[in-house]
């Protein structure tokens, strides 16, 4: 499933190019943006479900991805499941922001809560979600930066997949009949 998880970054990656040229990250024209790419832009319809459902397909392989390793021992090989958890965790940040990013009473009321999650961390969590929201509540400040991270973290996301496979290479993967492809390794 890994290489199927790579045909969804491209996937994602690519549309996310496309969808970037015609979206605006201001409160009050985000909406009005993405109805635009759907009606106006030239298969913009396409190219935004490909991305919404291409995350969809993105996480499914990812959960499979996961079963399959926690199913073969996968975990045995510490950085490269360690780089594994980081990619995860990376991808539900991507996804959730890109959540937001359309801008309607769910995106707004999603940022809202989830952010607000944080607070609950001792001391520093009501600062540290004022930081994230750029103010004392979800604005435009808060979208523009959530664009920023939602255009950024897919390149990161690709960096610690190199990584990744770099790990992979080095320590080689576990298949079902529990044996070793090279036994130099």
């Amino acid at each position: 499933f890994g290489s199927l998880l790579g045909i969804c970054l491209i996937i994602e990656i690519l549309t996310g190019l496309f969808l970037a040229m015609h979206y605006t990250a201001d409160i009050s024209s985000a909406f009005s943006s993405v109805a635009h790419i759907c009606r106006d832009v030239q298969y913009g319809w396409l190219i935004r479900n490909l991305h919404a459902n291409g995350a969809s397909m993105f996480f499914i392989c990812i959960y499979l991805h996961v079963g399959r390793g926690l199913y073969y021992g996968s975990y045995m090989f510490k950085e490269t499941w360690n780089l594994g958890v980081i990619l995860l965790l990376l991808v539900m940040a991507t996804a959730f922001v890109g959540y937001v990013l359309p801008w309607g009473q769910m995106s707004f009321w999603g940022a809202t809560v989830i952010t607000n999650l944080l607070s609950a961390i001792p001391y520093i969590g009501t600062t540290l979600v004022e930081w994230i929201w750029g103010g004392f509540s979800v604005d435009n400040a808060t979208l523009t930066r959530f664009f920023t991270f939602h255009f950024l973290l897919p390149f990161a996301i690709m960096g610690v997949s190199m990584m990744h496979l770099l790990f992979l290479h080095e320590t080689g993967s576990n298949n079902p009949t529990g044996l070793t492809s090279n036994t130099d390794k």
